[in-house]
């Protein structure tokens, strides 16, 4: 069943994902504001005239390699403003939830397909990131 409403989760991401649905999710659900080669808005590290970031990258000239994979899974699932406030941080973000239309499995894949497109570097310090985290 697509959009499961289960309690967000931060498992970490499962051993087998499919990157290749992952693509095609992406394509359909984020590539209109991250752009389908994963270059994000532009101007992405300053506010528009509503104060608000507009979309960033994904690819490795963005932020998202920084962040665990509990943080983007819950950035996907929840939105924006809902996992911040989840890390106990005050935050506008016009990034919707995605959990009333993707399975915990499809949103695992979109990140997975995300992160095959970073060279080795930042799928490192992602990793070790996400492994201090703990999930």
């Amino acid at each position: 069943m697509r959009g499961e409403l289960a309690a967000p989760t931060t498992a970490t991401m499962p051993a087998a994902v499919d990157i290749a649905q992952g693509e095609q999710l992406y394509g359909d659900f984020c590539a209109a504001c991250h752009g389908a080669n994963l270059e994000g808005q532009p101007d992405w590290r300053s506010p528009g005239p509503d104060g608000i970031l507009p979309a960033p990258p994904h690819d490795e000239t963005g932020h998202t390699w920084h962040h665990p994979d509990s943080v983007l899974f819950d950035y996907t699932k929840l939105g924006g403003k809902e996992a911040l406030a989840k890390e106990g941080v005050e935050f506008d973000s016009t990034m919707p939830g995605f959990g009333a239309q993707l399975s915990d499995a499809e949103i695992w894949n979109i990140i997975a397909y995300i992160k095959s497109t970073w060279p080795e570097r930042q799928r490192t310090a992602q990793a070790e990131r996400s492994a201090a985290a703990g999930r």
